[in-house]
Protein backbone atom coordinates (compact mmCIF):
# COMPACT_ATOMS: atom_id res chain seq x y z
CA UNK A 1 0.00 0.00 0.00
CA UNK A 2 1.47 3.52 -1.24
CA UNK A 3 2.43 5.11 2.62
CA UNK A 4 1.60 8.79 1.49
CA UNK A 5 -1.84 7.39 0.46
CA UNK A 6 -2.39 5.01 3.11
CA UNK A 7 -2.86 7.74 5.76
CA UNK A 8 -5.19 9.84 2.95
CA UNK A 9 -8.62 9.29 3.85
CA UNK A 10 -11.15 7.63 1.28
CA UNK A 11 -14.06 9.68 3.21
CA UNK A 12 -16.72 7.16 1.80
CA UNK A 13 -20.47 9.14 2.32
CA UNK A 14 -22.40 5.91 2.14
CA UNK A 15 -25.32 7.49 1.61
CA UNK A 16 -24.32 10.24 -1.28
CA UNK A 17 -22.44 7.42 -2.43
CA UNK A 18 -19.19 9.46 -2.94
CA UNK A 19 -15.35 9.08 -2.25
CA UNK A 20 -12.11 10.17 -2.94
CA UNK A 21 -9.54 8.65 -5.27
CA UNK A 22 -6.25 9.24 -6.54
CA UNK A 23 -5.65 8.63 -10.79
CA UNK A 24 -2.82 6.69 -11.45
CA UNK A 25 -3.16 6.75 -15.56
CA UNK A 26 -5.21 8.97 -17.44
CA UNK A 27 -7.90 8.04 -19.61
CA UNK A 28 -6.66 7.66 -23.64
CA UNK A 29 -3.11 6.78 -22.38
CA UNK A 30 -0.88 3.99 -23.18
CA UNK A 31 1.16 3.81 -20.33
CA UNK A 32 0.20 2.50 -17.28
CA UNK A 33 1.29 4.34 -14.11
CA UNK A 34 1.96 2.90 -10.61
CA UNK A 35 2.59 4.92 -6.90
CA UNK A 36 5.72 3.60 -5.99
CA UNK A 37 6.25 3.92 -2.01
CA UNK A 38 9.80 3.53 -2.21
CA UNK A 39 10.28 6.95 -3.63
CA UNK A 40 6.71 8.62 -3.04
CA UNK A 41 6.03 9.30 -6.29
CA UNK A 42 4.46 7.55 -9.72
CA UNK A 43 6.21 5.26 -11.86
CA UNK A 44 6.04 4.16 -15.09
CA UNK A 45 4.70 0.60 -14.88
CA UNK A 46 3.54 -0.76 -18.46
CA UNK A 47 3.41 0.61 -22.01
CA UNK A 48 0.26 -1.34 -23.59
CA UNK A 49 0.60 -2.21 -27.13
CA UNK A 50 -0.17 0.41 -29.89
CA UNK A 51 -3.80 -1.17 -30.37
CA UNK A 52 -4.40 -0.10 -26.76
CA UNK A 53 -5.32 2.54 -24.36
CA UNK A 54 -7.26 3.21 -21.12
CA UNK A 55 -11.13 4.01 -21.73
CA UNK A 56 -11.49 6.01 -18.91
CA UNK A 57 -9.00 7.23 -15.66
CA UNK A 58 -7.93 4.92 -14.06
CA UNK A 59 -7.27 5.23 -10.10
CA UNK A 60 -7.62 3.65 -6.65
CA UNK A 61 -9.61 4.64 -3.43
CA UNK A 62 -7.03 5.27 -1.06
CA UNK A 63 -6.93 3.96 2.54
CA UNK A 64 -8.33 0.87 0.83
CA UNK A 65 -7.14 -2.86 0.29
CA UNK A 66 -8.96 -5.28 -2.13
CA UNK A 67 -8.34 -9.09 -2.26
CA UNK A 68 -5.75 -8.60 -4.05
CA UNK A 69 -3.26 -7.20 -1.80
CA UNK A 70 -3.81 -3.35 -3.74
CA UNK A 71 -5.95 -0.50 -3.06
CA UNK A 72 -9.28 -0.88 -5.06
CA UNK A 73 -9.25 0.20 -8.82
CA UNK A 74 -11.70 2.39 -9.83
CA UNK A 75 -12.67 3.77 -13.39
CA UNK A 76 -13.55 7.26 -13.43
CA UNK A 77 -15.62 9.21 -16.24
CA UNK A 78 -14.86 12.79 -16.69
CA UNK A 79 -14.90 15.28 -19.69
CA UNK A 80 -10.96 15.68 -19.82
CA UNK A 81 -7.93 13.04 -19.05
CA UNK A 82 -6.99 13.25 -15.11
CA UNK A 83 -3.53 14.45 -14.24
CA UNK A 84 -1.97 11.34 -12.64
CA UNK A 85 -1.70 11.87 -8.70
CA UNK A 86 -5.03 14.20 -8.99
CA UNK A 87 -7.20 13.22 -5.37
CA UNK A 88 -10.73 13.74 -6.87
CA UNK A 89 -14.32 13.26 -5.49
CA UNK A 90 -16.17 10.72 -7.13
CA UNK A 91 -19.71 9.74 -7.19
CA UNK A 92 -19.97 5.91 -7.42
CA UNK A 93 -22.35 4.58 -9.97
CA UNK A 94 -21.19 0.52 -9.86
CA UNK A 95 -18.82 -2.25 -9.65
CA UNK A 96 -17.33 -4.69 -11.60
CA UNK A 97 -17.13 -7.76 -9.74
CA UNK A 98 -14.33 -9.74 -11.36
CA UNK A 99 -11.76 -12.44 -11.34
CA UNK A 100 -8.44 -12.48 -12.20
CA UNK A 101 -6.53 -16.03 -13.11
CA UNK A 102 -3.13 -16.87 -12.93
CA UNK A 103 -1.10 -20.26 -12.68
CA UNK A 104 -4.10 -21.77 -11.69
CA UNK A 105 -4.67 -19.24 -9.09
CA UNK A 106 -7.92 -16.94 -9.04
CA UNK A 107 -8.49 -13.99 -6.78
CA UNK A 108 -11.23 -11.19 -6.99
CA UNK A 109 -10.23 -8.23 -8.86
CA UNK A 110 -13.01 -5.94 -8.54
CA UNK A 111 -13.27 -2.54 -10.53
CA UNK A 112 -15.34 0.37 -9.10
CA UNK A 113 -17.02 2.57 -12.07
CA UNK A 114 -17.49 6.38 -11.14
CA UNK A 115 -17.68 9.58 -12.41
CA UNK A 116 -16.35 13.28 -11.23
CA UNK A 117 -18.53 14.71 -8.18
CA UNK A 118 -17.02 18.26 -10.34
CA UNK A 119 -17.84 18.83 -14.06
CA UNK A 120 -21.58 18.47 -15.53
CA UNK A 121 -21.04 16.08 -18.53
CA UNK A 122 -22.16 13.46 -16.62
CA UNK A 123 -23.67 15.08 -13.90
CA UNK A 124 -27.04 13.08 -14.28
CA UNK A 125 -25.72 9.74 -14.15
CA UNK A 126 -26.22 7.92 -10.86
CA UNK A 127 -25.98 4.00 -11.92
CA UNK A 128 -24.24 2.23 -13.99
CA UNK A 129 -27.50 0.35 -15.38
CA UNK A 130 -27.71 3.88 -17.29
CA UNK A 131 -24.89 3.49 -19.06
CA UNK A 132 -26.00 0.68 -21.05
CA UNK A 133 -24.40 -3.17 -21.60
CA UNK A 134 -22.52 -2.19 -24.68
CA UNK A 135 -20.56 0.39 -22.32
CA UNK A 136 -19.85 -2.33 -19.31
CA UNK A 137 -19.12 -4.96 -21.95
CA UNK A 138 -16.52 -2.49 -23.16
CA UNK A 139 -14.81 -2.37 -20.15
CA UNK A 140 -14.93 -5.97 -19.94
CA UNK A 141 -13.34 -6.51 -23.41
CA UNK A 142 -10.39 -4.06 -22.64
CA UNK A 143 -9.80 -5.85 -19.18
CA UNK A 144 -9.61 -8.97 -20.85
CA UNK A 145 -7.23 -8.06 -23.57
CA UNK A 146 -5.49 -6.26 -21.20
CA UNK A 147 -4.95 -9.10 -18.94
CA UNK A 148 -4.40 -11.64 -21.61
CA UNK A 149 -1.47 -9.80 -22.44
CA UNK A 150 -0.15 -9.96 -19.36
CA UNK A 151 -0.60 -13.80 -19.27
CA UNK A 152 -3.69 -13.82 -16.76
CA UNK A 153 -7.43 -14.91 -16.96
CA UNK A 154 -9.83 -11.84 -16.50
CA UNK A 155 -13.81 -12.80 -16.31
CA UNK A 156 -16.66 -10.32 -15.11
CA UNK A 157 -18.66 -12.40 -12.50
CA UNK A 158 -21.35 -9.20 -12.48
CA UNK A 159 -22.09 -5.43 -13.07
CA UNK A 160 -23.46 -4.18 -9.59
CA UNK A 161 -24.60 -0.70 -8.45
CA UNK A 162 -23.65 1.63 -6.27
CA UNK A 163 -24.38 0.44 -3.51
CA UNK A 164 -22.37 -2.59 -4.07
CA UNK A 165 -19.65 -0.40 -4.81
CA UNK A 166 -19.81 1.55 -1.92
CA UNK A 167 -19.87 -1.96 0.36
CA UNK A 168 -16.49 -2.66 -1.46
CA UNK A 169 -15.10 0.56 -0.08
CA UNK A 170 -16.15 0.07 3.74
CA UNK A 171 -15.06 -3.92 3.56
CA UNK A 172 -11.78 -2.72 2.45
CA UNK A 173 -10.82 0.06 4.23
CA UNK A 174 -7.32 0.30 6.52
CA UNK A 175 -7.39 0.95 9.93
Amino acid sequence: MARAFSKLPHELDREALTCRVIIETPAGSRAKYKYDEECAAFELFKMLPASMNYPLNFGFVPSTLGEDGDPIDVLVMSEIPLAIGCIARVRLLGAMLAEQSEKGETIRNDRLIARLEEGEAYAGIKHVDQLGEPFTRELERFFAAYNEWRGRGFKVVSVEGPEEAAELIAKGALG
